[in-house]
């Protein structure tokens, strides 16, 4: 397997465990609506980070297809992978 496989594989894994592990926190919060007070301001930014990974997941599974598979479009879907990647950084960077 290629290097770049590799590393887009560890991308890959870590962004659908992300996706996968806040979308399953907001089906908790679904379950608790006697702390919806109490939860609240915390929907949003759950929401917006399930999107922002399931996002990079589905990147980063059509880069590592690409890689794997050597598809002419696969420069194309690094470089949206690479930008995934600076949005969370972006996001989630403490200021």
């Amino acid at each position: 397997m290629r290097p770049l496989a590799v590393l887009i594989g560890i991308v890959m894994g870590s962004a659908v465990s992300l996706s996968v592990g806040l979308a399953l926190t907001w089906v908790v919060f679904l379950f608790l609506p006697d702390q919806e007070a109490r939860l609240a301001p915390e929907r949003g930014p759950l929401l917006q980070a399930v999107a922002l990974f399931t996002v990079m997941a589905a990147i980063s599974a059509a880069s590592f297809i690409g890689e794997l598979r050597s598809r002419p479009w696969r420069p194309m879907a690094h470089l949206a992978l690479v930008a995934t990647l600076g949005a969370a950084v972006w996001v989630y960077w403490p200021a």
